[in-house]
């Protein structure tokens, strides 16, 4: 299954890659201590955005604490926070963190309904209440770069101001490694059962 590449998903077929893995004898100290650092942790490897970032080996060290964090230990129920994460992939058309983060979000209970419908770029009828207040905080923000009262209110009702505050920062989060991916034309990897994201508007 060819994947539509991220970032120029109106082209026909898939992009160069711009900055591929960078062999190991070509890493210098820094990128090599950034690299083993990484590895150590929950991630277990170098692969989609630290490729490209491994060229900033200070930026990437500080980068993925930060997902590290977000991703493992953020006050977010796991649920909202795989959601949200494929929301922001469905907003920048990022082929590699839909396809990683599918099966996690299914894996907390979303459901394939309503994956689907995000993928087309609909509002999904089959949320959660959850679900819902995740994509209406999420879209919100990334649409108008801010959230309207109640939104924010709801938000700090459901998961407190530290969780409202952790959301926030998961967005942003994966908005900058988004961008990175599609810059640096990063494929995904395959996945068994999860369809690519389409050009939007379909």
């Amino acid at each position: 299954m060819t994947s539509v590449p991220q970032g120029a998903s109106r082209c026909a077929g898939p992009l160069a890659e711009r900055l591929p893995a960078l062999p190991l004898d070509a890493l210098d100290a820094e990128q090599r201590a950034a690299a083993e650092e990484l590895i150590a942790g929950p991630r277990k490897a170098v692969k989609g955005p630290f490729i490209a970032l491994l060229r900033s080996p200070r930026l990437m060290a500080r980068l993925q604490k930060v997902g590290e964090y977000l991703r493992f230990e953020s006050a977010l129920p796991r649920r909202a926070s795989e959601f949200a994460t494929l929301i922001v992939a469905r907003h920048w058309t990022q082929q590699f963190e839909w396809h990683v983060h599918v099966p996690l979000a299914m894996a907390e209970g979303t459901a394939p309904e309503t994956i689907e419908a995000l993928r087309q770029g609909r509002r999904p009828q089959t949320m959660s209440e959850e679900e819902a207040l995740v994509y209406d905080f999420t879209t919100e923000l990334l649409a108008h770069h801010g959230v309207a009262d109640r939104t924010f209110e709801r938000a700090r009702e459901a998961w407190g101001e530290r969780g409202l505050v952790d959301l926030v920062g998961l967005i942003g989060y994966f908005a900058a490694v988004s961008m990175v991916l599609n810059v640096a034309h990063t494929p995904p990897e395959p996945t068994p059962g999860v369809e690519p994201l389409p050009a939007l508007p379909l």
